[in-house]
């Protein structure tokens, strides 16, 4: 995945917003002022930090060397993909639209409702996942 693919997969989603609280390269994006992801798109190696169900961040780290506990974020909920190629880009999409579903379904219901949301299950999105 590509920074420009990165950048796209995450502002499609409904609401969502790219911001730059902490510095001019780190593109955080948000959904209703909450992070679902944040990468420095110009950095090498490119990484994504995306928000995690703790079972699931768990059975990703061991299944893949490249994701590992969140960088600088809390470790239980927040796994650090690496994009070298060696995750499949439908399953770091996959990450991301997790994330962004987490996010959401905290938000109050008049949110959820004002961006149409309706979450796929975990099954449905990523091979081997537990709810």
């Amino acid at each position: 995945m590509t920074p420009e693919q990165l950048k796209a997969t995450c502002l499609a989603l409904p609401g969502a917003r790219e911001e730059f609280p902490f510095d001019e390269s780190t593109s955080v994006f948000k959904v209703s002022g909450k992070i679902f992801a944040l990468s420095s798109l110009a950095g090498v190696p490119l990484r994504v930090s995306l928000k995690c169900d703790p079972e699931l961040a768990v059975h990703l780290r061991t299944s893949y060397p490249v994701i590992t506990a969140g960088y600088h974020l809390n470790k239980r909920h927040w796994n650090t993909v690496e994009l070298d190629g060696s995750v499949p880009d439908r399953l770091v999409t996959d990450m991301i639209e997790d994330s962004y579903d987490l996010v959401v379904a905290g938000l109050p219901k008049a949110e959820r409702e004002r961006l149409r949301w309706t979450a796929l299950s975990r099954e449905q999105r990523v091979p081997g996942a537990r709810s």
